[in-house]
């Protein structure tokens, strides 16, 4: 049974900026159910398009991969056995207990676990690599290299799939977006206190851009197309040919 997400209930959890570790490593699956519109439904297609995209000897990649939900998507549906996932994240307690998942896990598919910023990852031989809302959390100015390295460590054929939170250029639909994203959350039982509070805990670190701004990165970096296959209100998901 998930461990319920009470985080922003405790005042004091009322200014501090948002971070990744083992308070909210233990009600992440919790949380991000309740907090992203449709993201059961991007993780299980996830799994099918790895399967349908991964490549004999190739490597899949995770990025950002939290308690590696995507991962295990990918590795419940992948059927080529020499293939491998490696999946890569910054925060400790979300890899310790991501490992502790992959213990209790049937598949063989091998999952290699690097803790590490994922701008210094090397991207090589890769068929499928994964960013599920993790760009939003880079630098702006260091996402157009990012996107260029997977690009360039992407066999012919291979895919990007790019999970995020949107913006909006026009005020009234991001004034509409955020607010349905708010009756989204309240209709999960978040109260509108831990709402404002999760919000501001976020501020300055989750930098969402617009659906335009991911599409031309995408293609500036050489693929060959870039198209949102998922969107439920500010959270959308793209897929990227090579």
């Amino acid at each position: 049974m998930k461990e319920k997400d009470l985080i922003y209930l405790n005042p004091v959890n009322q200014t501090s900026p948002f971070k990744f570790d083992d308070t909210v490593a233990k009600v992440f699956p919790d949380m991000i159910i309740r907090s992203v519109p449709g993201y059961s439904t991007i993780i299980s297609a996830i799994g099918l398009l790895a399967a349908k995209f991964v490549q004999p000897a190739s490597v899949c990649y995770d990025l950002g991969c939290s308690l590696g939900a995507a991962t295990f998507s990918m590795r419940h549906h992948i059927v080529e056995n020499d293939c491998k996932i490696i999946a890569v994240d910054n925060s400790k307690a979300m890899l310790q207990r991501c490992q502790e998942l992959i213990f209790q896990d049937s598949s063989s598919i091998n999952v290699e676990l690097i803790e590490s910023d994922i701008r210094d990852i090397n991207i090589e031989n890769a068929s499928v690599v994964v960013i599920n809302f993790t760009l939003q959390f880079i630098p702006i100015n260091d996402r157009q290299s990012l996107i260029n390295k997977i690009y360039q460590g992407l066999l012919p054929g291979g895919i990007l799939i790019l999970s995020e939170k949107l913006a909006f250029t026009d005020p009234a639909q991001q004034s509409l977006q955020t607010e349905m994203h708010h009756l989204f959350k309240k209709a999960n039982g978040y109260s509108e206190l831990e709402i404002s509070r999760k919000r501001t805990a976020l501020e300055n670190i989750l930098i969402p851009e617009t659906l335009e701004q991911h599409q031309q990165r995408l293609l500036a970096s050489g693929f060959n197309s870039a198209e949102v296959w998922f969107q439920y209100f500010n959270f959308a998901s793209f897929l990227a040919l090579k």
